[in-house]
């Protein structure tokens, strides 16, 4: 029960960080959407720097990326995440990258030094970069789309309300 109150409490917080984001409605879903597409990325490291490249260049809210993006990509969700991007990206691109390697690898790291487990890791290589990346990808974009459009309408009731009471006042 304990944990419920605090699923629901954390969802109630990241909602009033969206509802006290100030901007235009595109330009705040626009940042929803890429920060939703790079946090499912499995480029954990460079998220950030990603982030605020893209929303710079693209002109957007960089806050609402970044929160986005932590919404999605957190300790949490960050075990699935990968394995969906390794199954979406091991559909398209079969026998790049099978469960066997990935447990001998697992099994290196477990039981050997840091020298094996680097040279375990680095023979996985392009193999896994390209299926982690197409799986992320192809997981990203139509969850980046869904993002957009359900955010852009979720900002536009938060301005029609605002406009609202501002009338009223």
């Amino acid at each position: 029960m304990r944990v419920l109150y605090t699923l629901q409490r954390t969802i109630k917080y990241y909602i009033l960080k969206f509802v006290r984001l100030r901007g235009n409605p595109q330009g705040l879903a626009m940042g929803v959407a890429i920060g939703v597409f790079i946090g499912i990325s499995p480029t954990m490291p460079l998220h950030t720097i990603a982030i605020i490249g893209f929303t710079l260049l693209m002109r957007v809210s960089t806050v609402a990326a970044l929160i986005s993006a932590t919404i999605v990509s957190n300790p949490l969700t960050l075990v699935p995440l990968y394995y969906l991007c390794w199954l979406t990206g091991n559909f398209v691109l079969p026998g790049r990258l099978t469960w066997g390697r990935i447990e001998e690898v697992l099994h290196v790291l477990a039981n050997q030094g840091f020298m094996d487990s680097l040279r375990a890791v680095s023979h996985l290589g392009i193999d896994a970069i390209a299926v982690m990346l197409t799986g992320g990808f192809l997981l990203g974009l139509p969850a980046a789309l869904l993002s957009y459009f359900f955010s852009y309408y979720f900002f536009m009731a938060i301005r029609r309300k605002r406009q609202q009471k501002h009338l009223l006042n």
